[in-house]
C-alpha cells in the first residue's frame, strides 16, 4: 500500500511560511516598514499589506487548509467578518459564547446594525430553526467558558442549505485538534493571542476562509477599517505556531489529568470537560476532534469558595487570558456579560508544567 504524502500537522506548523529557494533565509525576516517605493508590484502601503503578515498568513492558512488574513486581534476579525453583512443582517450566535463576541453583538444590536439571536448551541434542531433569514451563523465549540460541544458538520450543512454564511471560533480547539472547513464551516476565526502566539506575549487574530473571494472581502475590510496586525505581533505568533502541536499535546495530557482527578475531589461539584466520559459533549467531541483540549472548567460551591482558592494558588496564575505556556485561572462570573456563568466556575487554562507540580498547588489551595 503506498502511504499518503500529504504532511502530518506537525510538519506543517514547522514547514509552513518558510521562505523558498537557495539562499533565502530560513525564518522570514521581521519587516517593520510603512511606505514603499512607487512603481513596483508588491505592496504600496503599510495598511495594505506586509511580508511578515503574508509568511503567518502562508502558515496559518496550511494549518487549517484555507486562506488566511491575519487581524489585530481575535474580535477584530469578528468584527470584520460581521461588517461584510448587509444592516439588519440576523446573527445566531451560542448564549455562552466568548464574553466580547456578544458584547460587540450586543453594541451592534442596540445601533441596528445586526440582530442578535442566542442559542442553546448544543441543541442542534433549535439552533437550525434559529437560521431562518439569518445571514451568520458564528459556533464556538468548545464554548467559553462551559465546555460545550456544538455539531459542527450538521449545523455547517444546515447553513448552507439556507444560504447562511457559517463561521467557527476555533481558538480553544485550534487547528492541531479540530478543522472547520472540513466540516463544512465557511470561516475559522482564531485569537492568536491564544494558544497560537502561545506565549502571553501578543495580541493578534486571524480569520482562515473556504473562499478566496470572501478572504478578499475581508482583506477589504481590514484595509478600510484598520484592523490590521502588527509586524512584531505576527513574526512572534509565526514563532510560536511552530510549536503548537507540541504544546497542545502536554497541555491536553494535564487537562486530561487534572479533569480526572478534580472529578474525585470532594471540594468539586462538576467538571467541564469534553475529555471526560460522562461529560454531554463526550461522544460529539471525540467525533469531530482529535482531542478535548487543554481548556477545562470547575464548580465550587459559590464565589466565595471559588476566590479563596485562587487567593492560595502559588504556581497558577490568576489571570483572564488563556492558551500560553503557564496555567491560568479564572472566576468568569464576576465579569460583565458573563453574568450566566455560575457564581463558584473557575476556568483553567492548562499549561506545560509538571503534572505533579499543578496538582499539589491546586489540592492545597483546594484544601487538601
Amino acid at each position: 500500500m503506498i502511504e499518503s504524502t500529504t504532511p502530518h500537522i506537525e510538519t506543517v506548523a514547522v514547514s509552513a511560511g518558510r521562505p523558498a529557494g537557495k539562499g533565502a533565509p530560513l525564518t522570514p525576516p521581521l519587516t517593520l516598514n510603512s511606505t514603499y517605493r512607487a512603481g513596483g508590484e508588491g505592496t504600496s502601503y503599510g495598511r495594505v499589506g506586509n511580508s511578515t503578515w503574508s509568511a503567518f498568513e502562508d502558515a496559518m492558512g496550511a494549518l487549517e487548509g484555507g486562506h488566511a488574513l491575519a487581524f489585530a486581534s481575535g474580535i477584530a476579525a469578528f468584527a470584520a467578518i460581521v461588517e461584510t453583512l448587509p444592516v439588519g443582517s440576523a446573527v445566531v450566535v451560542p448564549r455562552s459564547a466568548y464574553t466580547s463576541t456578544r458584547l460587540l453583538l450586543s453594541d451592534l444590536q442596540t445601533r441596528g446594525r445586526v440582530e442578535a439571536r442566542e442559542v442553546d448551541i448544543t441543541d442542534t434542531a433549535a439552533t437550525i430553526d434559529a437560521l431562518t433569514d439569518a445571514s451568520l451563523l458564528w459556533i464556538e465549540t468548545p464554548t467559553n467558558p462551559l465546555l460545550e460541544i456544538a455539531d459542527i458538520r450538521a449545523l455547517a450543512a444546515a447553513a448552507r442549505e439556507r444560504s447562511v454564511l457559517s463561521a467557527v471560533d476555533n481558538t480553544f480547539a485550534t487547528p492541531v485538534l479540530q478543522r472547520p472547513l472540513e466540516l463544512g464551516a465557511d470561516v475559522v476565526m482564531h485569537s492568536a493571542t491564544k494558544y497560537v502566539g502561545g506565549h502571553s506575549d501578543l495580541l493578534l487574530g486571524v480569520a482562515v476562509t473556504r473562499d478566496a473571494a470572501l478572504r478578499d472581502t475581508l482583506h477589504q475590510r481590514r484595509t478600510l477599517h484598520g484592523g490590521i496586525p502588527g509586524a512584531m505581533e505576527s513574526w512572534l505568533a509565526l514563532r510560536g505556531l511552530r510549536t503548537l502541536p507540541l504544546r497542545m499535546e502536554r497541555a491536553q495530557s494535564n487537562a486530561q489529568a487534572l479533569a480526572a482527578r478534580l472529578q474525585e475531589h470532594a471540594g468539586v461539584q462538576r467538571v467541564r470537560y469534553p475529555g471526560l466520559t460522562d461529560d454531554p459533549g463526550y461522544a460529539l467531541a471525540a467525533a469531530q476532534m482529535l482531542g478535548p483540549g487543554a481548556m477545562l472548567s470547575f464548580e465550587l460551591a459559590d464565589a466565595d469558595a471559588a476566590d479563596a482558592v485562587t487567593a492560595r494558588l502559588a504556581l497558577v496564575v490568576d489571570a483572564t487570558s488563556l492558551g500560553g505556556v503557564e496555567t491560568t485561572i479564572d472566576r468568569r462570573h464576576k465579569w460583565p456579560g458573563d453574568e450566566h456563568v455560575p457564581p463558584g466556575l473557575l476556568r483553567l487554562s492548562v499549561g506545560i508544567e509538571h503534572i505533579d507540580d499543578l496538582w499539589a498547588d491546586i489540592t492545597q489551595a483546594l484544601g487538601g
